[in-house]
């Protein structure tokens, strides 16, 4: 796909019969990479565009490369163009390798393949997926081929930004271990991202420096949680933002998805079921805070979740379990407590339950 091409009109002190070699324009677009596909020699030519470096190799090490746009004719008329590369130009034996490299920004993106395991004190071990955008350019050539070449045995373009993406998945990971041993949590992580952005972006010069590599911008990172963690987090938020407790929120959502019951009120029982269960017991406790005086059933205690619900509940409305087995209490003679619905004797003067007083003289 990418070869090399005659060029018998070249001038300038070329060798009758020399190649010109440069990286065809329409093979470049999403190619980070070109090796020549056959040895450099002496007289051959090479061109090199403003957008283009390259790079000559041998024996497991870069000679030297050219990085401004011209095209070099490899001969001893251009000696101090070419400089220490003569004698290494001697014949088949001592040719070298070229590498075309591109001279510019290249956008790349990346994400996890496998979850990044984050302890969080409220929801335990949360498997999280990292994705996000990245920004590079090869700022010192001499180590990209060296490392990438020589040491990894990298030929494609494919398994250079395979490495890069991992190594950016590795940065984001060390970032939000360092933030997490500050106190961050899973809660705290939508609010941070840009933070994080920026730890990964001081670290990279010191991760990606030894691989002639510049990270010039860190984007668009999104840190994806579980959907029932998401979805805990969310009912969080709305309960913080509504300065309710969780009983409270659970029987506000009960009564809305009341509303939209066409049954109306009748279907509030038959369409919720357990869920009217848990709204009636916060119902009866917010009316006792709206009002006093307000009459107040007796509650029980489910013997399986310990929630408190009116005694006239056959099913617990937050576990389910069935009340048959609690023996309901038996009617007392007396008077009701207005503040609390406590059963206490008709001449009591103070409620033995909550201490409310009951009579002035």
């Amino acid at each position: 796909m990418f070869g090399h091409k005659k060029d018998p009109n070249f001038g300038g002190g070329s060798i009758a019969g020399s190649t010109t070699i440069e990286w065809d324009s329409q093979y470049k677009e999403g190619n980070i990479m070109w090796k020549v596909p056959r040895l450099i020699r002496l007289n051959d030519n090479i061109v090199i565009r403003e957008d283009e470096i390259a790079v000559f190799f041998r024996d497991g090490k870069v000679l030297t490369y050219f990085d401004k746009p011209n095209r070099y004719a490899l001969t001893d008329f251009n000696a101090p163009i070419v400089g220490g590369l003569l004698k290494f130009f001697t014949g088949v034996q001592q040719a070298a390798e070229v590498y075309y490299l591109q001279n510019r920004y290249i956008d790349g993106k990346f994400g996890s393949a496998e979850p990044y395991q984050f302890v969080d004190p409220v929801f335990g071990i949360v498997n999280l997926r990292i994705f996000g955008e990245f920004r590079w350019k090869i700022s010192q050539p001499e180590n990209f081929i060296n490392q990438f070449v020589g040491t990894f045995a990298v030929q494609t373009s494919d398994d250079i930004e395979t490495r890069l993406k991992q190594q950016m998945i590795l940065l984001v990971f060390n970032a939000i271990g360092k933030m997490k041993d500050n106190g961050l949590k899973i809660t705290d992580i939508a609010t941070n991202l840009q933070n994080i952005e920026q730890i990964v972006l001081a670290n990279a010069p010191t991760n990606f420096g030894q691989y002639g590599i510049e990270i010039n911008k860190i984007s668009g990172i999104t840190i994806s949680l579980p959907e029932e963690v998401q979805k805990a987090i969310n009912t969080r938020s709305e309960m913080s933002v509504l300065g309710v407790n969780y009983m409270q929120y659970q029987a506000g959502q009960a009564m809305t998805d009341a509303a939209k019951n066409p049954g109306g009120v009748a279907g509030l029982g038959a369409g919720l079921g357990v869920g009217f269960g848990a709204g009636s017991g916060i119902g009866y406790a917010m009316a006792g805070q709206m009002g006093q005086g307000m009459y107040q059933p007796p509650m029980k205690q489910c013997p399986k979740c310990s929630m408190m619900m009116p005694v006239s509940n056959s099913f617990c409305p937050n576990c389910g379990s069935s009340q048959q087995q609690i023996q309901q209490p038996k009617p007392q003679e007396g008077i009701l407590c207005p503040q609390c619905g406590a059963h206490i004797a008709t001449d009591s003067k103070f409620c033995s339950s909550c201490g409310k007083q009951l009579k002035t003289s």
